[in-house]
Parts: C-alpha cells; sequence; structure tokens
C-alpha cells in the first residue's frame, strides 16, 4: 500500500512540475512579447507552482519515513508542515505580483495594449490548468496527501487567473487597457484567498484535528462488539496524524477475567483496528463491566 501511495504521490508531483515549467515559460515570453503584465504576473506565479511542486513532494516523501527511536510514530505530519511552508512562499509572491501592479495602475505610461497571441496562450492555459489540477487533487485525495492537495489547489487557481487573463486582454484591446494591470493585481488577491484556505486545512492537520469520521467511529464500535470477550467501546479518541489516524479507546470486558486475559482481548481489538487502511496506530484500554 505505501509502495503505491510514493508511486501516485510521484507521478503527480512530476505530471506537476513539468506542465508548470511549460507554462511558465510560455506565460513570460509570450506576455513580454505581447505587452500583458496580466500574463507575465501569471507566468510568476506558474513559476510558483514548480517550486511549491518540488516543496509538496519533498515534504511528502519525509512523511513516508518509518518510525525511529526519536520519532517514534513516524514523520506524517511533515506532508502538512510542506503545505505550510508552500503557504508562506505563496504569501511572498502575491504582494510582489500586487506591487508591481499597483506602480502600472499610478503610472499608466507603462501600461501597454496586449497582443492578439496573448488571448492564444490565455486559453492553452485554461485548458491545461484544468486538467492537471483536476488530476493533482484526485491523486492528493486518494493518497491521503495535504502537501500534494494543497499543491493542486494552487494550481486551480490558475484556471481562474488565466480565464481572467483572457477577459482583461479581450477588453483592453477593445479600449480600457488599464484592465491588464487591474486583472494583474486581482490575481494577486486570488493568490491570499488560497493562501488562507491551504493554511488553514494544514495548521488544523499540524494541530491534530480530525474531521467528523461517523463512519470510522462505527467501524471500531463494530470491530469491538465483533471481538469475544469486549464490548461497549467508549471514550474513542482519534488524532490526526498527516495521512493517517491515531486511535485512543477504551473497551469493557468482564471483571472476572484475569490480567492477561483483559490483555488478549485489548491485544485483539488493536489488530482488528489497526487492518484499518486510514488508522496507523491504535491504543486500546480494558476496564471491567458493571
Amino acid at each position: 500500500m505505501e509502495k503505491d501511495r510514493s508511486k501516485a504521490g510521484k507521478k503527480a508531483s512530476t505530471v506537476a512540475i513539468v506542465s508548470n515549467c511549460l507554462l511558465t515559460v510560455l506565460n513570460i515570453v509570450v506576455g513580454l512579447m505581447g505587452g500583458s503584465y496580466a500574463l507575465v504576473a501569471e507566468g510568476m506565479h506558474t513559476f510558483t507552482d514548480v517550486i511549491t511542486s518540488i516543496i509538496a513532494y519533498i515534504g511528502f516523501k519525509v512523511s513516508q519515513r518509518p518510525a525511529d527511536e526519536r520519532f517514534p510514530i513516524g514523520y506524517g505530519r511533515a506532508d502538512a508542515i510542506a503545505g505550510l511552508v508552500i503557504v508562506i512562499f505563496l504569501t511572498f509572491i502575491s504582494f510582489e505580483i500586487m506591487d508591481m501592479a499597483y506602480h502600472k495602475l499610478v503610472d499608466p505610461s507603462m501600461i501597454t495594449v496586449p497582443d492578439n497571441y496573448v488571448v492564444i496562450m490565455a486559453i492553452l492555459g485554461i485548458i491545461l490548468n484544468f486538467v492537471v489540477s483536476r488530476y493533482i487533487i484526485k491523486i492528493g485525495r486518494e493518497i491521503n496527501s495535504p502537501a500534494i492537495e494543497a499543491d493542486g489547489q494552487h494550481q486551480r487557481v490558475d484556471i481562474y487567473t488565466s480565464i481572467a487573463i483572457l477577459i482583461g486582454v479581450v477588453v483592453a484591446r477593445m479600449s480600457f487597457p488599464i484592465l491588464d494591470p487591474i486583472i494583474g493585481f486581482l490575481i494577486g488577491v486570488l493568490i491570499l484567498i488560497t493562501v488562507y484556505v491551504i493554511g488553514k486545512k494544514n495548521l488544523l492537520r499540524i494541530m491534530g484535528a480530525v474531521p467528523e469520521n461517523k463512519e470510522l467511529v462505527s467501524k471500531i464500535k463494530s470491530i469491538v462488539d465483533d471481538t469475544t470477550g469486549a464490548r461497549n467501546a467508549h471514550n474513542i479518541k482519534m488524532d490526526n496524524f498527516a495521512s493517517y489516524i491515531i486511535v485512543a479507546l477504551d473497551v469493557e470486558v468482564d471483571a472476572d477475567l484475569t490480567v492477561k486475559e483483559a490483555y488478549e482481548i485489548s491485544c485483539q481489538v488493536e489488530q482488528k483496528i489497526l487492518e484499518l487502511p486510514e488508522v496507523r496506530d491504535v491504543s486500546v484500554k480494558t476496564c471491567p463491566s458493571n
């Protein structure tokens, strides 16, 4: 299972890096030649996609390291930390894009009317970003990797920015060239919104927040009820360890059992719960039934 997860993560990151390298070069070159600051800004944004894809993959690989003495539960939270690094990086880039757009707005002499082939580049960006972002987000959710999913969400922003660039270029060529730097500024704002969404999600993961998972709780209770000698699973606690969940629970056993018998029952419950794919570690405490 881990091998398949690693393979999927590597494939998603490779697709993201290659596609973004291509878009970075095309956006910046076409933007400079075609006189579109919005497209140059998108090229800068796409370059950050390359960096964040590399960061996401590094975080994903570190999170797969086996547990050791220093990290007895493993390195799982490295994935979410990588997601936060992406957030910090995007914050700086967004302010840089907005600052450059602001200077163009206060000095209209810097504004030029974009050429026709900027429209073609914007359409190409919409199509490529739609396909790639959808694929990366899908893989990130399947392998439960917050860093790779964050990378895909970041790339999804490029769809909207490419649409905005397309509209801006068409209108700018008609009679309103100032719309081009305005679109560039809005790209920076849109990146900041993405920063908030990704940052919040990864902070919650690092803090151990577990989304409400009634299905998992139901499975755990069923496992306990199906285990001979165990019943009434209660005080179930779950901790989000990046892509996995750590479970602790209390289980009732007959009061007249020996310590060894109660221990054997708890071991059976633990082994069965560990068979659930989303569970990394489990601790079962037995208590006498009334």
